[in-house]
Protein backbone atom coordinates (compact mmCIF):
# COMPACT_ATOMS: atom_id res chain seq x y z
CA UNK A 1 0.00 0.00 0.00
CA UNK A 2 1.24 2.97 -0.94
CA UNK A 3 0.99 5.68 2.39
CA UNK A 4 1.96 8.89 2.87
CA UNK A 5 2.23 11.27 5.70
CA UNK A 6 1.68 14.90 5.04
CA UNK A 7 2.79 17.18 7.74
CA UNK A 8 1.40 20.94 7.69
CA UNK A 9 -0.34 23.20 9.84
CA UNK A 10 -2.06 24.84 6.63
CA UNK A 11 -5.12 22.43 6.63
CA UNK A 12 -5.90 23.57 2.90
CA UNK A 13 -2.52 22.69 1.93
CA UNK A 14 -3.30 19.12 3.67
CA UNK A 15 -6.65 18.84 2.08
CA UNK A 16 -5.62 19.74 -1.59
CA UNK A 17 -2.50 16.93 -1.22
CA UNK A 18 -4.82 14.33 0.53
CA UNK A 19 -7.58 14.94 -2.45
CA UNK A 20 -5.05 14.69 -5.24
CA UNK A 21 -3.36 11.85 -3.84
CA UNK A 22 -6.33 9.51 -2.44
CA UNK A 23 -7.40 10.36 -6.10
CA UNK A 24 -3.85 8.42 -6.68
CA UNK A 25 -4.76 5.75 -4.95
CA UNK A 26 -2.69 6.62 -2.09
CA UNK A 27 -3.34 6.50 1.60
CA UNK A 28 -2.97 9.64 3.39
CA UNK A 29 -2.20 10.72 6.71
CA UNK A 30 -2.42 14.54 7.88
CA UNK A 31 -0.84 16.14 10.94
CA UNK A 32 -0.95 19.70 12.10
CA UNK A 33 1.98 19.72 13.82
CA UNK A 34 5.79 17.45 13.94
CA UNK A 35 5.27 16.84 17.81
CA UNK A 36 6.08 12.82 18.66
CA UNK A 37 7.20 12.47 15.07
CA UNK A 38 9.22 9.25 15.34
CA UNK A 39 5.86 7.55 17.21
CA UNK A 40 3.71 8.75 15.16
CA UNK A 41 5.71 7.45 11.83
CA UNK A 42 5.80 4.31 13.78
CA UNK A 43 2.16 4.09 13.90
CA UNK A 44 1.38 4.90 10.63
CA UNK A 45 4.71 3.46 8.73
CA UNK A 46 4.78 5.80 6.02
CA UNK A 47 6.28 5.03 2.67
CA UNK A 48 6.31 9.18 1.82
CA UNK A 49 6.46 12.20 4.23
CA UNK A 50 5.64 15.41 3.39
CA UNK A 51 7.27 17.95 5.51
CA UNK A 52 6.13 22.01 6.11
CA UNK A 53 9.11 24.59 7.42
CA UNK A 54 7.00 26.14 9.71
CA UNK A 55 5.38 23.08 11.54
CA UNK A 56 4.23 23.48 15.26
CA UNK A 57 6.31 22.46 17.48
CA UNK A 58 10.29 21.39 16.36
CA UNK A 59 9.79 23.04 12.78
CA UNK A 60 10.43 21.07 9.88
CA UNK A 61 13.91 21.04 9.70
CA UNK A 62 14.37 19.33 13.10
CA UNK A 63 11.56 16.92 12.42
CA UNK A 64 13.41 15.94 9.12
CA UNK A 65 16.73 15.92 10.85
CA UNK A 66 15.02 13.79 13.61
CA UNK A 67 13.81 11.61 11.10
CA UNK A 68 16.78 10.56 9.05
CA UNK A 69 18.90 10.06 12.26
CA UNK A 70 16.34 7.23 13.05
CA UNK A 71 17.77 3.87 12.21
CA UNK A 72 14.44 2.16 11.57
CA UNK A 73 12.92 5.43 9.48
CA UNK A 74 16.21 7.04 7.70
CA UNK A 75 15.37 5.25 4.24
CA UNK A 76 11.90 7.24 4.07
CA UNK A 77 12.26 9.78 1.91
CA UNK A 78 11.13 13.63 2.95
CA UNK A 79 9.85 16.15 0.62
CA UNK A 80 10.01 19.26 2.14
CA UNK A 81 7.90 21.70 0.98
CA UNK A 82 7.31 25.81 1.97
CA UNK A 83 6.56 28.76 0.04
CA UNK A 84 10.19 29.87 1.34
CA UNK A 85 12.35 31.06 -1.45
CA UNK A 86 15.39 29.13 0.46
CA UNK A 87 13.74 26.14 -0.03
CA UNK A 88 16.93 24.25 -1.22
CA UNK A 89 19.42 25.63 1.62
CA UNK A 90 16.51 24.52 4.07
CA UNK A 91 15.83 20.94 2.76
CA UNK A 92 19.48 20.53 2.44
CA UNK A 93 20.03 21.71 5.97
CA UNK A 94 16.63 19.07 6.76
CA UNK A 95 18.69 16.36 5.19
CA UNK A 96 15.20 16.41 3.05
CA UNK A 97 15.43 13.89 -0.33
CA UNK A 98 13.40 16.02 -2.68
CA UNK A 99 11.55 19.27 -2.16
CA UNK A 100 8.40 20.93 -3.71
CA UNK A 101 7.85 24.34 -3.55
CA UNK A 102 4.95 26.10 -2.44
CA UNK A 103 2.36 27.20 -4.87
CA UNK A 104 2.71 23.94 -6.58
CA UNK A 105 0.62 22.54 -9.07
CA UNK A 106 -1.17 19.18 -9.27
CA UNK A 107 1.52 17.95 -12.05
CA UNK A 108 4.68 18.70 -9.69
CA UNK A 109 3.08 17.56 -6.80
CA UNK A 110 2.24 14.07 -8.11
CA UNK A 111 5.82 13.83 -10.04
CA UNK A 112 6.85 14.30 -7.04
CA UNK A 113 5.49 12.12 -4.95
CA UNK A 114 6.10 9.61 -8.06
CA UNK A 115 9.69 10.01 -7.71
CA UNK A 116 9.46 10.10 -3.80
CA UNK A 117 8.02 6.57 -4.08
CA UNK A 118 10.34 5.06 -6.61
CA UNK A 119 13.12 6.07 -4.10
CA UNK A 120 11.56 4.14 -1.48
CA UNK A 121 10.36 0.89 -3.60
CA UNK A 122 14.65 1.20 -4.54
CA UNK A 123 15.62 1.43 -0.93
CA UNK A 124 13.64 -1.78 -0.14
CA UNK A 125 15.17 -4.04 -2.44
CA UNK A 126 19.11 -3.10 -1.27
Amino acid sequence: MKRVLVCDDDLAISEIVALVLTDADWEVYTLPDCNDIIEKIESINPSVIFMDNKIPDEGGIKATQIIKSHPEHQEIPVIYFTANNDIDALAEKAGADFILQKPFNISELEETVSKAFKAYKENLSE
